[in-house]
């Protein structure tokens, strides 16, 4: 089980926490959509997702060649609406970050869910 001081020391980046907020927005979101959203480098973004997924925040997948990440459905519900209230009471300041990933040219096609 997570701890506050756990989430709160992940969520304490600028990086981490936007990141992990487009992410609970858009449901998941691969590493070329993140970096392309927060206008930085492969490796910065691909540091700070390993530290989400280590801390048990975030989740990821294999599809083809791309990484798609995703909160951890397992969370305690405290944590989703603390996600919530944050991303719905700042949402001027991710304004940027989602109209740069609204605009992305060639996102990634994820697959159709099956039957």
């Amino acid at each position: 089980m997570i701890t506050p001081p756990e989430v709160f020391k992940c969520l304490s980046d600028e990086t981490r926490v936007r990141a992990t907020l487009l992410i609970a927005d858009q449901g998941e979101l691969c590493v070329c959509e993140l970096m392309c959203a927060l206008d930085d480098s492969q490796p910065k973004i691909s540091r700070h997702l390993a530290q989400l997924r280590s801390s048990g925040l975030l989740l990821d997948r294999r599809q083809g060649q791309w990484v798609y990440y995703r909160l951890n459905p397992d969370l305690p519900e405290w944590v989703h609406e603390v996600l919530q209230v944050t991303s719905k009471a700042n949402a001027g300041w991710l304004k940027g970050n989602a109209s740069r990933l609204q605009n992305m040219n060639g996102r990634p096609v994820r697959e159709a869910a099956c039957c």
